[in-house]
Order: C-alpha cells, then sequence, then structure tokens
C-alpha cells in the first residue's frame, strides 16, 4: 500500500505528495492485534469502565502529548498538530508502523476513528457517547454525527466493536 501510493504519487501531478493513515484491528478470541500508522486512532474500554488511547499518533505534536509535556486541550489546539512524522505515502521513504495487542474479555469494546472524530469531540465525549445507553443510533453513527456537528472540518469515520 505504501508503495502504491508513492508510485501513485511519482506518476501523476495531481497525487504528488498523496498520503494516508490506517489503523486496523485483528479481532481473535481473548486478543485484539492491531497495526497503525499516522493519526487515526485505536481507543481500548474494558467493560468495567475507563478508556486508553492504544494508538500513539505519528507527529511531533503526539509525542509531546504522551510525555506528558502538553495537555489534551494544548494537543488539539497546536499549530502542528496534523504534521504526521509517519504516514503510507506522503512522499516518506518508509512506512515503520505501530503494531501490538491487547488483551480483551467479552464486554470491553474498542473504538477505530479517523483524526475528523477527534477534531469535533474530547476523549470524555468519545466515552460516554461509546457507553451512552438508550441511544436509537449505533455508538459509531453517534459519534461520527456529534464530531461533524461540532467541527466538520475533516472527514470523519469511526467504528466500535464490542467483544463477545
Amino acid at each position: 500500500m505504501h508503495r502504491d501510493l508513492l508510485s501513485l504519487g511519482e506518476s501523476y501531478t495531481e497525487c504528488e505528495g498523496m498520503g494516508a493513515t490506517l489503523t486496523l484491528a485483528w479481532f481473535t478470541p481473548g486478543w485484539v492485534y492491531f497495526g497503525h500508522i499516522g493519526d487515526s486512532r485505536l481507543y481500548y474500554l474494558p467493560a468495567e469502565g475507563g478508556m486508553k488511547q492504544v494508538s500513539a499518533d505519528d507527529s511531533y505534536v503526539g509525542w509531546l502529548r504522551r510525555n506528558g509535556k502538553i495537555n489534551e486541550r494544548e494537543h488539539r489546539t497546536h499549530p502542528r498538530k496534523n504534521v504526521l512524522s509517519k504516514a503510507l505515502g506522503a512522499g516518506h521513504q518508509f512506512a515503520d508502523p505501530q503494531v501490538g495487542s491487547v488483551g480483551c474479555n467479552a464486554g470491553d469494546r474498542f473504538l477505530l476513528c479517523t483524526d475528523g472524530v477527534i477534531d469535533g469531540l474530547w476523549d470524555q465525549s468519545l466515552e460516554r457517547l461509546i457507553r451512552e445507553p438508550g441511544s436509537p443510533l449505533p455508538p459509531g453513527q453517534l459519534i461520527v454525527e456529534s464530531a461533524v456537528e461540532a467541527s466538520g472540518r475533516d472527514n470523519s469515520t469511526a467504528l466500535v466493536v464490542t467483544v463477545s
């Protein structure tokens, strides 16, 4: 995929610098294996409560947040928040994705989402929307509609998976 994006960028002027982010998950009994590159995200929501960002944003601003140098508000408003250090294509010579696994149990949930969701919603809002009982909409759709309403500046995609 990385080589194909680079090739397209080299072959067509309108595709020069084209790139993509990717977060994927493979669910097996008791484990979720994931791959990630860019600033799309994977969150883990254990059934007993709480939420943890599993993927690491591939940017200097993401590094600042992971290392406690800035908070969520500063991360969201930082002028370089969308400058990626890793992506598929986009002129990057190598693609070195984050890979890993998370143990999981029945009732645990995972959220895979694009950066457009994060532009519009705070982490606490994401958790609330996923755990909100009684909504007529599936959690992923509720998240996307809420993110577009709050920001709408970037494409927003969300998938919530509940482990059974």
